[in-house]
């Protein structure tokens, strides 16, 4: 199946830029609705989404994982029945759920093995969508969801093989082979976040030390961030947010560099050539030619961050694999993991129906 085939058969436009109803603002009662989610770190976001892939409504909510699995399965189910109320639609009419999870998943049993930044573990995500909507659900992992998104209607539209590494709360990976989501044998892969860099370092979400999330990610920076005020080295975030880590955001380490804390941008110029080093593995290893960088980090520094990952990678590949590769920005934001999800579990089901085979 071509490339061109499996982009037709979700959508033709990106997704995510205005609602489709008709004339009177209402969707028609027999209209079809897909719904995508993406459940992160720090919030979860449900998008209900026509026939063609465009929005009709959303919800969010903060996810708060302290507050156990049980009570995020209820959120969950409560922010899709937000959306479909602002959408106008009733459960009847949806199609499919995708969900975009973070953490490795077990596709058979349909749950999530362990989110280690929420403190979740071996989550019926599958079965509480299914019983509560009595529609099919596809579960993903959610950097697959965002680069599937970005693969679809963004940055990395239609390219052979394409690689997505997402800086946040911890560090996710996703990669589109030929159109395909790369997924293991018996569960979710591509978790390039735990790809050891250094000898040592604080541990990340899983406990250990030295990967590309524990020097990486958006809480790694915030933790040094911390530090430096703690230290005096940061006076306009000392004055902003103290030493306070929950405040310590990517949009304020963005205004921190900018009203010239350094301590700052040399935390975020360290990070920045830990990723290019992981880019490095992955160039090596998969050959994509495009590598998309998303979320709130890489948004928050486009250059300080993803150019210089860039410019730091190309020095370090093999010289056959210089000028075979971009490191690019994601371009749909915070809509990459619904829409990637919903086009997904829309492929996945219309499989199964024999439309668009996967295989």
């Amino acid at each position: 199946m071509s490339d061109q085939t499996s982009v037709a058969a979700t959508s033709v436009n990106t997704g995510v830029t205005s609602p489709s109803s008709t004339p009177d603002g209402v969707p028609r009662e027999s209209d079809e609705v897909w719904v995508g989610f993406d459940l992160g770190g720090t919030k979860m976001y449900a998008v209900v989404f026509d026939r063609d892939l465009k929005p009709l409504g959303k919800a969010r909510k903060k996810t708060k994982g302290f507050e156990g699995m049980d009570q995020g399965l209820k959120k969950i189910q409560t922010t899709i029945r937000e959306a479909l109320e602002e959408a106008k639609v009733q459960p009847s009419q949806i199609r499919g759920i995708g969900i975009g999870c973070p953490g490795p998943l077990n596709f058979e049993k349909g749950v999530m093995l362990e989110a280690p930044n929420l403190g979740w573990k071996n989550v019926p995500i599958r079965k509480s969508l299914e019983m509560a909507f009595e529609c099919p659900v596809v579960i993903m992992n959610d950097v697959d969801a965002g680069v599937y998104g970005e693969w679809c209607f963004g940055a990395a539209k239609g390219a052979r093989c394409t690689v997505g590494i997402f800086p946040g709360t911890g560090v996710g990976g996703g990669c589109v082979y030929h159109g395909q989501i790369l997924q293991g044998a018996n569960h979710s892969c591509m978790e390039v976040g735990h790809i050891p860099l250094i000898s040592d370092s604080l541990p990340d979400g899983c406990g250990n030390s030295g990967t590309l999330e524990a020097v990486t990610s958006r809480l790694s920076i915030a933790a040094g961030a911390a530090q430096a005020v703690y230290r005096g080295q940061a006076p306009w975030l000392q004055k902003k947010t103290g030493a306070d880590l929950t405040a310590i955001r990517s949009g304020v380490l963005r205004e921190a560099v900018e009203n010239g804390d350094e301590a700052i941008k040399q935390l975020v110029i360290r990070a920045s050539q830990h990723l290019g080093l992981g880019i490095v593995t992955i160039v090596h290893l998969l050959s994509p030619e495009i590598v998309v960088i998303g979320g709130g980090l890489a948004d928050a520094f486009p250059k300080l961050l993803v150019k210089n990952a860039e410019e730091f990678a190309k020095n370090r590949v093999m010289p056959s694999f210089n000028g075979t590769f971009k490191v690019v920005l994601a371009k749909l934001g915070d809509d990459c993991g619904v829409v990637g999800s919903a086009a997904w579990a829309k492929r996945v089901i219309q499989s199964r129906q024999g439309i668009n085979p996967l295989f």
